[in-house]
C-alpha cells in the first residue's frame, strides 16, 4: 500500500471521525471489525533499554542551557509533520536544538516537546511525546498519521525516559505557559541554543568522522556510476541516486539536496535539478553530504573528469581551486578569526584571476574591502561555514561569534573556494565558459592545528584520476 493509499478504509461508524481525515472517500468499518480489532494481541515487551551513547552529552548541553537562563520556563518543540502534498508527508526531521539537547535524532517522534521548568536549584527537564495509543482505542486503527496500524510501533514512555535519561510524560499533559521562552520564537533562545553548538564534545566529533566516512563511499558509488550516468538523457540523477542509496544504506539519509551538476550547471550553484546529461569530456561537481542516524552531517564537495581526465584547461583551473582550499587550510589555526580563512582562499582566487587577465584591475585592488570584490564575479559565495548536526550548523549565532569569531577546538567547518565560469559569461575567454569547480573538504580544530576529516577522498586532480581510474578498474 503507497503512502497515497493510507487511508482509504473509514474511520468506524461507532466512532468519530478522526481530525483532519478525508472523510469523503472513507469506507466504514463493519461492526465485526470493530467487535473484534482490540482483542488477539500479544503483550508487549516492557524491558528497558540502556541510555545510548549520546546521553550523558545530551544531559551536560541541557545543564548548560538551564545555568544560562535561571528562573525562566523553556519550551523546545520537536516540530510536526509537514504536508508534501494532500494527505502525504515529508520525512520527520526533529528540530536541531531538539535533537542537540534530548539526544533523540532520527527515532524522534512528530510535535513532542522538552520543557526546562524552573525550580530553586536550576530546572526539572521533562520531554513530553505522544506515547503509543493502547490497542482498544480508535487511534490504534483508524487514524493513518501516527496510528501504530499505519506507521509502526511508536516508543512508550518509560523506554525513551531510560534511553535518553529525561523525566517523560504524555504530551497531552503538556501546556504552554504565557511567560515561556520558546525555541523559534524567543531570539534570545534560539541564539543561546545555536551557539551551544559552535564547540562540538566528543560524541558530536565521533559522528561527523562517521558521517563523512560513509560519504567517502558514496563518492566511491558515484564514480562507478559514471560510465552508467554519461549513456543516459538525465545522468545527473544517476549520480544523484546511486549517492543516495548509500546514504538510505548506511545513515540516516542527505544532510541535503544533492548537487549533481555536469558541464555548464556545475556553474550554478546551488544545482539540485539535476536532470542535465553527463557528457564525457566535461566535469561534474558533486556537492553531497550524508546524514547519519544521530542527524550529523557531512559536506563534501568533489569535481570529477566524467572521462577520467582533466583537460589542461580544466586542470588549471581545478589546481588553483585547489590552491585556494589549501590557502585557507593553511590560515586555519586557533585563536585566528573565522574570516581569515575566507580571506586567504580569496587571495588565491583574486592573484590567479587577475594572472589570466580576467579583472579589469590588480589583485590588490580587488582585494580592497570598499572599492574591490571584482575577482568575486567568479565565486560569489564564501569559503567556510559551521557544519554539525546542520549542514549550515549555528545560524542563528551572532555575527561576532561566528563571521568574526575566533576558532577554538571542537569547531568543524568546512573549506569550499570555487570557480565558475559560466556558460554565457563574456568576461571570460571562450575555452573557459561552462568550467566550474569547487573543492570541499570538512575541518575539525585542534590544539594542533586543523585536521581534515575528508582528507582520505582524493583532492588533488592527479589524485581524482587515479581515484577514477582505480575504483572503475575494480
Amino acid at each position: 500500500m503507497n503512502s497515497g493509499e493510507r487511508d482509504t478504509i473509514a474511520e468506524p461508524t461507532a466512532e468519530p471521525a478522526v481530525e483532519n481525515s478525508t472523510t469523503n472517500r472513507k469506507q466504514p468499518f463493519p461492526r465485526g471489525f470493530l467487535d473484534t480489532i482490540s482483542t488477539g494481541w500479544a503483550e508487549r515487551p516492557e524491558s528497558l533499554p540502556a541510555a545510548r551513547a549520546q546521553a550523558p552529552f545530551a544531559a551536560a548541553r541541557r545543564a548548560a542551557v538551564s545555568a544560562a537562563f535561571p528562573g525562566q520556563r523553556l519550551v523546545i518543540p520537536a516540530g510536526s509533520l509537514k504536508q508534501r502534498s494532500n494527505d502525504t508527508d515529508y520525512v520527520f526531521r526533529a528540530h536541531s536544538a531538539f535533537a542537540h539537547l534530548t539526544g533523540w535524532a532520527a527515532d524522534s517522534e512528530p510535535d513532542s516537546v522538552l520543557v526546562f521548568e524552573p525550580t530553586d536549584a536550576g530546572h526539572d527537564v521533562t520531554l513530553y511525546f505522544r506515547e503509543r495509543a493502547d490497542r482498544t482505542t480508535t487511534e490504534f486503527y483508524a487514524d493513518a498519521t501516527i496510528g501504530e496500524f499505519w506507521i509502526g510501533p511508536r516508543p512508550a514512555l518509560a523506554g525513551v525516559a531510560a534511553d535518553l535519561g529525561i523525566a517523560t510524560d504524555h504530551l497531552d499533559a503538556f501546556e504552554a505557559g504565557a511567560d515561556d521562552l520558546t525555541v523559534g520564537v524567543s531570539d534570545e533562545l534560539d541564539r543561546f541554543v545555536s551557539e551551544l553548538r559552535l564547540v562540538k564534545d566528543e560524541f558530536e566529533i565521533a559522528e561527523m568522522r562517521r558521517a563523512v566516512d560513509i560519504t567517502a563511499r558514496g563518492f566511491d558509488d558515484i564514480i562507478r556510476a559514471l560510465p552508467e550516468a554519461a549513456v543516459h538523457a538525465r545522468g545527473e540523477r544517476v549520480v544523484e541516486g546511486v549517492f543516495h542509496r548509500r546514504a538510505r544504506e548506511d545513515g540516516n539519509g542527505e544532510g541535503y539536496d544533492t548537487i549533481a551538476a555536469s558541464g555548464p550547471h556545475a556553474c550554478y550553484l546551488h544545482w539540485t535539478r539535476n536532470d542535465g546529461t553527463v557528457v564525457p569530456g566535461d566535469l561534474i561537481l558533486v556537492d553531497a553530504g550524508v546524514e547519519a542516524d544521530s542527524l550529523y552531517t557531512a559536506d563534501i564537495t568533489r569535481t570529477l573528469p566524467v572521462s577520467g581526465t582533466f583537460t589542461e584547461v580544466q586542470r588549471r583551473v581545478y589546481e588553483t581551486v585547489r590552491e585556494a582550499a589549501d590557502a585557507a587550510f593553511a590560515a586555519a589555526q586557533v585563536g585566528v578569526p573565522f574570516r581569515d580563512v575566507h580571506g586567504a582562499a580569496m587571495q588565491v582566487i583574486a592573484a590567479r584571476t587577475a594572472e589570466w587577465g580576467l579583472l579589469p584591475v590588480t589583485a590588490e585592488e580587488a582585494l580592497d574591502a570598499d572599492a574591490g570584490g571584482q575577482h568575486r564575479r567568479y565565486m560569489v559565495h564564501g569559503t567556510s561555514h559551521h557544519l554539525g548536526i546542520d549542514v549550515h550548523d549555528c545560524a542563528q549565532a551572532r555575527r561576532e561569534m561566528y563571521y568574526d569569531g575566533i576558532l577554538e577546538p571542537g569547531m568543524v567547518f568546512t573549506i569550499e573556494p570555487g570557480l565558475y565560469f559560466q556558460i554565457d559569461d563574456l568576461t571570460v575567454p571562450a575555452e573557459l565558459r561552462g568550467i566550474g569547480v569547487r573543492i570541499e573538504d570538512d575541518i575539525l580544530m585542534t590544539e594542533d592545528g586543523p585536521v581534515n576529516l575528508s582528507a582520505d577522498i582524493p583532492r588533488t586532480a592527479d589524485e581524482v584520476e587515479a581515484w577514477i581510474a582505480r575504483v572503475q578498474q575494480g
